[in-house]
């Protein structure tokens, strides 16, 4: 199947408000960038339908639900539904598509699952909000699209399905949903001592979840060694039937909201990576507040798994979207640079392999009986 970009026009001046990070567009960045460049073949977009309450309630409590929707009808939330509930809360603030905006998220991921039915990739870069709570909003997240694209997809009656995260921030959100699920595997690469503070190295949760916590910093260099050292053998034991990624930005070196130091070769890497190993794949966005970085990672991931070439400089449509963007967000210590505006493809965060995080990823392998390393740990077989 031809992959699949889902996308809506609700992302488009739709924000969380002037101060908050998510106050910068993002989605409708990225598609009038793949718009520009010509890669968007006839049939490959489709508009996202918005989530009915009853779909949502396979995993989200009927009166959290019914909350958020009140709370985006009467544009307020009482003190008692923010302690209830989450609302309205610093993190998750009243706003005008407050239930509207993760509804449509949901419901991409749940025609990107219906779409994989046969096999493919499907881009979804409004989901990937991987905090929300069964029954509370949580850390920017409102609902938890990851979790309905997993339930998804089981659904369909697959029954090895593995959701790999590398958003910066640990998925608790995710992790809590897949509690005790042992037809699932969970893989979160995320910035240590960073909140929600969950994710620890020995933290398994009651199922099949595989957590690495990396020190700031992290380069190219370290993420390739967990790519194919840890990702990949943890895949190719699993055999998943379907994998989803959650592709956060923030792990980009020019993210405000982390402090790792990746560049958006990682992402394009690890994508077509995981494309290789399973004949379903579903691409989700998730955290990142640079509006440059977020829109040129996720359309370089368009791109690459299209097959188009990502490197050199931009056609000067695709530069035009690049330079209107803006960034009020003082105290970032952030100032845009030339290559935001005239290329995607980031200049390689090469490094060293700290010691830290190659005993991490040996505990790893020894708990999940991987053994010693082998030449082909990086070669997966179609599941």
């Amino acid at each position: 199947m031809t992959p699949v970009f889902i996308g809506s026009e609700i992302y488009r001046g739709s924000s969380y408000g002037a101060w908050h990070p998510l106050h910068i567009p993002r989605v409708s960045t990225v598609m009038d960038l793949v718009r520009a460049l010509g890669w968007l073949e006839p049939g490959q977009y489709r508009t996202s339908p918005r989530a009915k309450p009853a779909a949502l309630s396979v995993f989200h409590c009927p009166d959290y639900i019914a909350a958020l929707q009140q709370a985006e009808a009467t544009q307020q939330a009482s003190p008692q539904i923010q302690a209830r509930y989450g609302l309205g809360s610093m993190a998750n603030p009243v706003f005008p598509e407050m239930f509207r905006r993760p509804a449509t998220g949901a419901g991409g991921v749940m025609l990107a699952a219906t779409l994989l039915a046969g096999g493919g990739v499907v881009h979804v870069p409004g989901g990937g909000t991987h905090h929300a709570l069964a029954d509370r909003a949580n850390g920017f997240c409102y609902l938890n699209d990851p979790v309905l694209a997993l339930l998804a997809l089981r659904h369909m009656g697959l029954s090895r399905i593995a959701y790999v995260d590398i958003d910066a921030h640990h998925c608790d959100g995710v992790e809590a949903a897949l509690s005790g699920a042992e037809d699932m595997l969970l893989i979160s690469v995320h910035e240590e001592k960073r909140w929600p503070f969950t994710g620890g190295l020995e933290d398994r949760g009651a199922g099949r979840a595989v957590n690495l916590p990396v020190p700031r910093g992290l380069n190219d260099t370290e993420m390739r060694a967990i790519l194919h050292r840890l990702i990949l053998p943890a895949l190719e034991r699993f055999a998943p039937q379907a994998i989803v990624l959650q592709c956060g930005a923030d792990a980009v070196e020019e993210d405000p909201l982390s402090r790792l130091a990746l560049s958006n070769n990682a992402h394009t890497d690890i994508a077509l990576a995981l494309r290789a190993c399973t004949p379903r794949l579903m691409v989700l966005g998730g955290g990142g507040y640079n509006p440059w970085s977020v829109a040129r990672c996720w359309t370089r991931v368009w791109g690459a798994l299209n097959g188009h070439a990502t490197e050199g400089a931009l056609p000067e449509g695709a530069q035009a979207v690049l330079r209107a963007l803006s960034w009020n967000r003082r105290g970032t210590g952030r100032t845009a640079q030339d290559h935001w505006h005239t290329t995607l493809a980031d200049p390689p965060r090469e490094g060293p392999l700290r010691p830290e995080i190659s005993a991490r990823l040996d505990h790893l392998r020894m708990r999940l009986g991987l053994g010693p390393l082998r030449r082909s740990a990086g070669q997966i077989k179609t599941a």
